[in-house]
């Protein structure tokens, strides 16, 4: 049971004002993150979404009589795997309990869970926003099984039950309370998300479901003991985390100075209202009835395996953007962004071999990465491949293009949706940057000549060359090599 000593000291500066002072905001999640694996924790039944009703469904997880569970091994290894990218200890004895309770959609009775003796115990993950780096301790990671699907909205009078999802493995990661404000939980959150995609152990999907977050939230004065917390259920959104956990905060902050008290209880957020609403009250009064469950030996887990595992992990997201960061010499904010999403680290890489890697995160993230957003899509949507951006760089590297004239190449490449290289585009539009030196001289000396007053100015005011520039950039339509531009008129107006 966590205490007030083991949890993240006060920080003034996210504490939430109210009508008679301070409150400080204390946040936890259980996220139940979907085990990416073809077949289910205890059966052989098919996982994947778009089935039809009850297609996925095998005698043990109908709970028909006499049958038996069967541990996956796959889905221990995913936990662990899971575990060890959480820099967490992984517990060489486990055991599965059973959680008892009725619901129409959990057709035994009970949900196969571990309560007492869970298959990963406590880690971290180090959560980097705006203004500081915060550690999120975990307290534990544990298997059990998803329950069904009770659909209400098909008949008026008649709940239809789907099983499909009945017995698909799930880990449930459980975090110590250490955020304080729903910008730290959501960059929890997105950046647990981004592990265990790199990992392999979840899709993340959080429109099917495969990744939601049950968020308690609690508020305290500050320097006082913990308070009581809620239990928001289900939020499967990153905008729908932080807008129920500041409104479930509000409304705790409200109660309290008109003199109310804090039931415990589970909510629901509504989405459309944008605000939590109460589901059942006081956990604690459920009576789970947990017991080890008879059909399943404890998990004994040999170190050897757990090393075999640890040994082929991939490179995670904090020891990569430390690599971007020493290899390219990206910003630590570029790698960031870049290794956010392994689809999209993965599309840098590509493009920045051989090049010059700062030149390629600038048009990955400020060009490619921006037009993808105006449109919704994900980096694995590009229609431009790596090959178009790293041609691209290398067009300006060589001089064949100057930056400005990358620029319109760019548009081009986007609106033609990559079907034409960058070297291509440029010679069907006659973008070449213009090395003719004697063009460039009659452009710099018409210059001179009808601006006389300015041209002198510049030996006084040297930052005046600049404008000289911009004119005979505008003069050869912006292909001039402005390395060139820039030693014609140094030489010619004088300046050192």
């Amino acid at each position: 049971m966590t205490n007030d000593l083991d949890i993240r000291p006060a920080d003034a500066s996210k504490f939430i004002q109210g009508r008679t002072g301070p409150w400080e905001l204390v946040i936890g999640l259980e996220v139940h993150a979907q085990v990416a694996s073809n077949t289910k924790l205890f059966s052989g039944a098919k996982v994947g979404f778009g089935a039809g009703p009850n297609e996925q469904v095998s005698l043990v997880d109908a709970a028909m009589p006499g049958m038996l569970p069967v541990l996956n091994r796959y889905c221990v290894e995913q936990a662990v795997k899971t575990g060890l990218g959480l820099k967490a200890q992984i517990n060489r004895h486990s055991r599965f309990d059973r959680k008892n309770y009725f619901y129409p959609d959990l057709p035994q009775g009970y949900q196969i869970s571990q309560l007492f003796h869970p298959i990963v115990g406590e880690g971290e993950v180090l959560v980097e926003l705006d203004d500081a780096t915060i550690t999120v301790r975990i307290e534990r990671l544990h298997l059990e099984q998803d329950a069904g699907k009770s659909i209400h909205d098909i008949d008026p009078t008649a709940t239809y039950v789907d099983l499909n999802r009945a017995g698909t493995a799930l880990m449930e990661i459980v975090s110590k309370p250490d955020m304080r404000s729903s910008d730290e939980a959501v960059a929890y959150f997105k950046k647990l998300r981004t592990i265990l995609i790199y990992l392999g152990t979840c899709d993340g999907d959080m429109e099917k479901g495969n990744m939601r977050a049950d968020c308690n939230v609690s508020v305290r004065r500050p320097g006082e003991k913990l308070g009581t917390r809620c239990e928001i259920k289900n939020v499967n959104s990153f905008r729908f985390m932080q807008q129920a956990i500041e409104f479930e905060a509000r409304r705790q902050i409200e109660i309290l100075e008109d003199g109310g008290s804090i039931v415990q209880e589970t909510r629901l957020f509504d989405a459309n209202k944008v605000e939590t609403r109460s589901m059942r009250s006081k956990e604690e009064a459920h009576d789970y009835r947990y017991f080890p469950d008879p059909d399943l030996l404890p998990l004994e887990i040999e170190e050897a395996w757990i090393e075999a595992i640890r040994q082929h992990l991939v490179e995670l997201p904090d020891d990569k953007k430390a690599r971007f960061v020493s290899q390219y010499g990206l910003s630590s904010y570029d790698a960031g962004v870049l290794i956010s999403d392994q689809a999209r680290a993965d599309y840098y890489e590509q493009a920045a071999k051989g090049r010059d890697a700062k030149l390629v995160a600038n048009w990955v993230t400020n060009g490619l990465l921006s037009r993808l957003a105006e449109t919704g899509q994900d980096i694995a949507d590009s229609p431009l491949p790596p090959e178009h951006i790293s041609n691209l760089v290398e067009l300006i590297e060589t001089k064949v293009i100057s930056s400005k004239i990358a620029k319109q190449v760019f548009e081009h490449m986007w609106e033609e949706k990559g079907i034409l290289t960058p070297a291509e585009i440029v010679e069907k539009h006659d973008l070449k940057t213009d090395n003719d030196t004697g063009a460039i001289e009659k452009a710099i000396d018409d210059l001179i000549a009808a601006n006389a007053d300015k041209a002198a100015e510049v030996k006084t005011k040297p930052q005046a060359l600049g404008w000289f520039v911009g004119q005979v950039m505008r003069a050869t339509q912006g292909k001039a090599d402005p390395a060139t531009v820039n030693a014609l008129l140094k030489t010619k107006l004088g300046v050192e």
